[in-house]
């Protein structure tokens, strides 16, 4: 049976998703609760690690013949894929003035053209079966950028914009598109964030400021389930939000105040919860 030709699933048959970033965090959480939740699910990493009632593929979403050769194998052994959640990524933190260009490139490479890579390797399949459900991982940080993690935000800013446009596109073949964008969350995101080597100087004092207010909010952060249990809402949703913000009051009140506050009075009042002194 061809792409083309594979029926709608009935309520009796599981849908499936491939989950990206699945070894640890929000992705692990993800592909726990939607296997839970009764899906078929394939979870992607680079450890191709599986879990609780789910199993595992090895795909490095940095390369190109991985993610070719993953999805490939992911439609031989699952004739309809119903979803994608896109969750593989990691920080960088340094000031911009000291971060290499390859240093950068790594942390955009995964964050956002590992995205692009992988949603736009299952497009073909979601548009044939006129149906499908994206969900990329997006962040606050993708709308409020964040001092000392300029390449963590800059991969978050294009994917929110890529997305839009790529919502406006696919929307005619019933696929839907959506940006979930988790506040802080208490994951191993911290401990494998990898820091800029930056020498004495200017930037040391408000680099270090800012990285231990960085790394405390997200080990105080939320639960990554929270935002599993919000992304199992928006695949089951009729009509699936565009954007979604996730986690604790005082960080999505952000997300309001810089849409209605002048844009000094914004920067002044984000400061402290960016640890900028």
């Amino acid at each position: 049976m061809t792409t083309s030709d594979t029926p709608a699933p009935t309520s009796a048959q599981k849908r499936t998703v491939l989950v990206t970033g699945a070894s640890a965090g929000i992705g692990h959480a993800t592909a726990e609760l939607l296997a839970a939740q009764g899906w078929t699910v394939v979870g992607a990493s680079r450890r191709g690690t599986g879990g609780s009632g789910w199993t595992g593929t090895t795909i490095d979403v940095d390369s190109d013949e991985s993610v070719e050769s993953g999805i490939a194998a992911l439609l031989v052994d699952h004739a309809r894929v119903d979803a994608v959640v896109v969750a593989a990524g990691w920080g960088l933190a340094g000031p911009v003035e000291t971060t290499s260009i390859d240093e950068a490139k790594a942390q955009v490479e995964t964050n956002f053209w590992g995205a692009v890579r992988t949603v736009s390797a299952l497009l073909p399949h979601f548009r044939a079966q006129k149906a499908g459900r994206i969900i990329l991982v997006s962040s606050i940080g993708g709308l409020i950028a964040i001092p000392f993690q300029a390449y963590y935000s800059a991969s978050k800013f294009a994917m929110e914009g890529w997305a839009e446009a790529l919502a406006y596109e696919v929307a005619p073949f019933n696929i839907d598109v959506t940006l979930i964008e988790p506040g802080n969350f208490k994951t191993d995101f911290t401990a494998s964030r990898r820091n800029v080597a930056t020498p004495a100087g200017e930037y040391a004092d408000a680099l270090a400021y800012a990285i231990d207010m960085m790394e405390r909010d997200e080990q105080n952060g939320a639960d990554p389930a929270d935002v599993a249990k919000l992304i199992n809402a928006q695949l089951d949703a009729k009509r699936p939000r565009r954007r979604v913000s996730v986690g604790k009051s005082g960080e999505r009140i952000g997300l309001v105040a810089k849409r209605v506050l002048p844009h000094k009075l914004f920067e002044m009042a984000a400061k402290d919860a960016l640890g900028v002194k």
